[in-house]
């Protein structure tokens, strides 16, 4: 059986459960059993075993590009969980942009990524060296 067929038994294994006991296993139990089945099977990616803390956050790096201001600290770690807009809003903040000025982010300098897209498919698609590379400029770049 491949890993892959082991997670989707384990998913059918854990509804079956919950269909079985009706309204007594509710949605926070049924996630903490997956969590719990999850956590025992090492992930891995890229050849390299990924923690449970590496699954937590995700590691952006932060290249200026043009004329945008260079920041000091480049490498952040941040909550898989967060979308687009919210790194926009902090290197706004980090940056003191003023609120008329714009500011682009581009993954790997080839697209622009809408503002609700999430970290974790952005990682899962073009994250290399356990990392998301990130380009921000104040002038529309690439795409």
């Amino acid at each position: 059986m491949t890993e892959k067929e082991g997670n989707e038994y384990v998913i059918a294994e854990i509804i079956g459960k919950s269909e079985k006991m009706g309204e007594n296993l509710t949605n926070e139990d049924a996630s903490a059993s997956f969590e719990t089945i999850h956590s025992e099977t090492p992930l891995v990616r890229n050849g390299v075993q990924i923690t449970s803390k590496d699954k937590a956050k995700i590691d952006i790096l932060l290249k200026a590009t043009g004329n945008a201001p260079i920041m000091k600290q480049k490498k952040w770690s941040v909550s898989q969980d967060y979308c687009i807009g919210r790194i926009s809003d902090f290197i706004r903040r980090y940056l003191k942009l003023d609120s008329n000025e714009k500011l682009f982010l581009y993954v790997n300098q080839t697209f622009a990524p809408a503002p609700d897209q999430a970290l974790k498919n952005l990682y899962d698609c073009y994250g290399a060296d356990g990392k998301l590379i990130l380009h921000y400029c104040k002038s529309q770049a690439w795409g």
